[in-house]
């Protein structure tokens, strides 16, 4: 049996996330990233909050998420299809309890002052598009 993840991204030019980012994306994203941390305070919009900070790459430099593609052949030549699996639930909660929802706060700050620098701009979208993952060890 063999497994291969496949992922497809499709995303604007450079050109267009740079232009984006320079005239809007700069400013929407900070307000969209602290209006998503005020979302965290009380517990019932919690899943609002998270869903706001998994967008941060599409509102930032219109990066889409990955759609991860899982297709496993077994031996006798059948083929499945299906999503990347995700990590065990109780396991991802507790991961955000603990670390994910300070940790991504101090990742998304990072990443935002290097997109404000011409040379770290590459870095710092790399670190938006890791940010569900560093939230919540979502897999794309």
């Amino acid at each position: 049996m063999s497994t291969v993840i496949i992922t497809d991204k499709r995303n604007p030019g450079c050109l267009v996330q740079l232009i984006w980012f320079v005239f809007i994306g700069w400013w929407v994203g900070l307000i969209w990233v602290s209006l998503a941390w005020l979302l965290m305070l009380p517990v019932i919009t919690i899943p609002v909050a998270v869903e706001m900070i998994n967008r941060v790459p599409r509102v930032i430099a219109l990066r889409q998420q990955d759609a991860g593609m899982k297709i496993t052949v077994v031996g006798s030549g059948q083929t499945t299809v299906g999503q990347t699996p995700q990590r065990n639930m109780v396991l991802r909660i507790i991961y955000f309890l603990l670390i994910g929802i300070w940790f991504s706060g101090i990742w998304m700050a990072v990443a935002y002052l290097l997109c404000a620098t011409i040379i770290g701009m590459p870095a710092g979208f790399w670190m938006f598009d890791r940010t569900p993952a560093v939230l919540t060890l979502h897999r794309g």
